[in-house]
């Protein structure tokens, strides 16, 4: 990992304001590995399920917190270019994302973002309840950048 796992745990829950407001907790961050988990308490919305903005948001940081477990964020920086999410039921729990970035795809990426600047990368998430029920599934499109 290119930086200590506090700190990435730290950037991952803290350093975008409305994340630390959604009390998101990141469970897991490993090289390639991340597991985040979004409470329902404080992220409900008019009917008492998860709000919709708190499910995109929990989608849509692995992609971040991946980059920080397994980039060098010397060299490069991530960016979102594409997300989107579908629901599939009411989640009236808390709800877990699990994302995860092989070695060898790893390495690709880096190695085409030094040659060509950029690098594209698709996540296909599932975001599930306590039971493992699917509550929404998302598939975000992402670019590795060089600095």
């Amino acid at each position: 990992m290119s930086m200590p796992v506090e700190l990435v745990r730290q950037l991952t829950e803290e350093q975008i304001a409305f994340i630390k407001r959604s009390n998101l907790k990141a469970e897991v961050l490993e090289p390639g590995f991340v597991r985040l988990r979004m409470p329902l308490a404080g992220n409900q919305n008019h009917i008492g399920s998860m709000y919709a903005g708190a499910l995109f948001t929990l989608a849509e940081l692995p992609g971040g917190a991946l980059f920080l477990t397994s980039f060098d964020v010397q060299r490069f920086y991530p960016i979102v270019k594409e997300m989107n999410l579908r629901f599939r039921r009411p989640a009236t729990g808390d709800i877990r994302v699990e994302a995860r970035l092989e070695s060898n795809e790893i390495e690709r990426l880096q190695r085409e973002a030094e040659d060509q600047g950029k690098a594209e990368f698709t996540l296909e998430l599932q975001l599930t309840n306590e039971a493992g029920e699917v509550v929404a599934e998302s598939v975000g499109l992402y670019q590795l950048r060089t600095r």
